[in-house]
């Protein structure tokens, strides 16, 4: 689960963890009075007017301004609310954008030629040790994933025990290696605990600040503030049912409409590029019938989970969503009957498809506890389901299907 970026920064401001003032607007004729208030409460004339969509490279299209005015800020939400986004991530489609932040601008404080004027930190899990990770780089406000391919050298890692967490000389050692001086030291270490207790309070699989920068020098803060600029979370989908607060934040018209209704019914989908729906009884199943279809010249246009029991209404609901698809030109269904019999499961996919009616190639594949009376009601039903074929095993039916799909 994703959350938008000021519903982040409530977040970070919930923990302790300092970012600017903002305010949300969903009509543009509000945006002067945001601009108003957020730049009031700061003391200053810059605000930025930033789209909330989940996608990157907003800046690039347009969708991040910076502001002196109420006009501006007017302006700039106008166009926002009124146009789709296009960036490198959206596609060429774009995206509509609902919402928008108004947030108070920030002076970054004039840094030495040789010290970064924003920084990167983030905590995730790292696979190969089997830990969580603080990850922390001199090189903010641009793509991480680019500096670590380009200079990996400018990313520090530092596993966290997960017993006892992350402790404060290790947030200490990381700051200092970011290169922050006097007291900017403990408020970044300070930030980097916070985090932490922010991500496992939270159940995050990704807690992600970039920027975070140092504000010039004034009286509260005679070495600069450290302060968060915009963040980026990720949720355990499976450990939702501990946080009703972050169920409120989910935001469907951001997601996929077929992936939020496989949800509703307890199904795993991940839409793809391709042409063959996939129809599948476990996560690893799928991924191997995926590969087998990718291994036959053919191209999976779903990753679909549908569950252990794979019952008649399931399989149905899992039909409908497949098809919402208009690019499926045949779905390959292979299910392995292990706790449910296999001419259960024959029987509730041939009423599936004779409710919905198919128009594309039908391709099954069973195996497991009676398998041999399943692929007979497959066989018996071949005549009022002229789409559907029986396959013997998963090669079988990967070549089935895409030699049927063209």
């Amino acid at each position: 689960m994703k959350i938008h970026e000021y519903q982040a920064r409530d977040l970070l401001s919930a923990f302790g963890i300092p970012v600017p003032a903002g305010q949300t607007i969903t009509n543009a004729n509000d945006a002067a009075n945001a601009y108003t208030e957020v730049t009031q409460a700061a003391g200053t004339d810059l605000a930025v007017v930033k789209a909330q969509v989940f996608a990157g490279g907003r800046g690039k299209a347009g969708f991040v301004k910076l502001v002196r005015s109420a006009a501006d800020a007017t302006a700039a939400a106008d166009f926002m609310l009124s146009n789709k986004m296009v960036s490198v991530q959206t596609g060429p489609e774009g995206l509509d954008v609902n919402t928008l932040l108004v947030a108070a601008g920030v002076d970054i404080a004039d840094r030495a030629p040789d010290t970064p004027d924003e920084y990167y930190i983030a905590i995730t899990t790292d696979r190969n040790t089997r830990r969580n990770t603080l990850i922390a780089s001199r090189e903010g406000g641009v793509e991480i994933e680019q500096v670590a391919a380009d200079t990996p050298e400018l990313i520090i890692k530092q596993p966290i025990n997960p017993q006892i967490g992350l402790q404060p000389f290790q947030a200490n050692e990381v700051a200092f290696k970011l290169g922050f001086k006097g007291k900017q030291v403990r408020q970044a270490a300070m930030i980097m605990l916070k985090l932490s207790e922010l991500y496992h309070a939270k159940d995050c699989s990704l807690a992600e600040i970039n920027p975070l920068v140092v504000t010039p020098p004034n009286d509260t803060y005679p070495d600069g503030q450290v302060i968060a600029i915009d963040a980026k979370f990720n949720f355990d989908d499976n450990a939702m049912f501990r946080h009703k607060d972050l169920q409120a934040l989910a935001d469907p018209t951001e997601e996929n409409p077929a992936e939020v209704e496989a949800a509703k019914h307890g199904m795993s989908y991940i839409a793809l590029d391709g042409n063959i729906g996939c129809l599948v009884n476990g996560a690893g199943l799928a991924m191997a019938t995926m590969d087998t279809i990718k291994l036959y010249d053919g191209e999976p246009a779903n990753f679909l989970d549908v569950g252990g029991s794979a019952t008649e209404e399931a399989v149905t609901e899992a039909f409908r969503i497949i098809l919402s698809d208009a690019a499926v030109n045949g779905i390959l269904v292979n299910i392995f009957g292990g706790i449910m019999r296999c001419d259960i499961i024959a029987q509730g996919i041939v009423n599936a498809a004779k409710s919905i009616g198919f128009s594309v190639p039908l391709v099954v594949r069973l195996e497991g506890t009676n398998v041999e009376a399943g692929r007979k009601i497959l066989e018996d039903a071949a005549a009022d389901l002229p789409t559907l074929q029986a396959a013997g095993d998963l090669g079988d039916a990967a070549q089935k299907v895409v030699a049927a799909v063209g």
